[in-house]
């Protein structure tokens, strides 16, 4: 089976920039991290409700090798053309490997650094619109995906999508216009919670020496709050090494 049918398979699509969530003029800096926002979602470890997330998780990578190497995106781009006779296209390539290759390990200062860098640019607050749109004004949702908030952000947050409400740049869903008292306190209970138990987690890991490695497997064994946003952060850390780029062999697909 070749890469685009694939696709269709287990993503529903065959266009490879809507797999890995970028458009088609997407920088090589979006592409890369699309591709790590996207598998790290289904990597088979934190994915073991997905039976199929071993095979997205090779299918990412292969759709990643080729809009990661110039030569190929070109190709692919102007005449529908993959690669799937490839070395990196081949379906025995360890793309666990691949994956670690391209995105090292990356340390807690380096998602606190971002995370200054990040709250209150206008980077955020594109990205919070469209979260905002996404999910139709469910500030639930929007708290729980958007990049680098914990709840004592919600504030700021939800001033941020009034003042773009009210200057017309975005609609007035009305379950953001005309959310419950009571859906603000659950939420609070649960942020309240969920505090209470990333401070023990903090304590127990040391996050002045760990990994961001270690921080994964508890966010995925656990869910806390406020790891979240580190694990999303990652996305705008982008590695240094390359993958070697592959042969010039195309195939044409349909």
């Amino acid at each position: 089976m070749g890469l685009l049918e694939e696709c269709q398979e287990l993503f529903g699509t065959t266009h490879l920039y809507e797999v890995i969530g970028v458009d088609k003029a997407a920088s090589e800096a979006d592409i890369r991290r699309g591709y790590y926002k996207s598998s790290l979602k289904i990597h088979p470890d934190r994915a073991p409700e997905d039976p199929q997330a071993t095979a997205k998780f090779q299918t990412l990578g292969r759709v990643y090798a080729v809009l990661n190497d110039k030569d190929q995106r070109a190709v692919y781009d102007e005449q529908g053309i993959i690669e799937d006779e490839s070395d990196l296209l081949k379906q025995d390539c360890d793309w666990e490997e691949y994956w670690r290759i391209s995105f090292p390990t990356i340390t807690v200062q380096d998602i606190i650094d971002f995370e200054k860098t990040y709250k209150g640019s206008e980077e955020e607050r594109a990205d919070v619109m469209r979260k905002y749109t996404e999910w139709k004004g469910d500030m639930t949702r929007i708290m729980q995906t958007a990049l680098c908030v914990t709840h004592a952000d919600e504030p700021r947050i939800r001033d941020l999508l009034q003042s773009a409400i009210d200057a017309g740049d975005l609609p007035a869903f009305k379950a953001f216009t005309h959310e419950s008292a009571r859906k603000r306190i659950m939420r609070q209970r649960k942020a309240d919670k969920e505090r209470e138990e990333c401070e023990q987690m903090e304590k127990e890991l040391g996050l002045g020496e760990q990994s961001l490695t270690a921080l994964i497997k508890r966010k995925n064994d656990s869910r806390k709050a406020g790891f979240n946003s580190f694990i999303d952060g990652l996305e705008k850390k982008y590695c240094q090494k390359k993958p070697a780029a592959s042969s010039r062999k195309a195939k044409k697909v349909k």
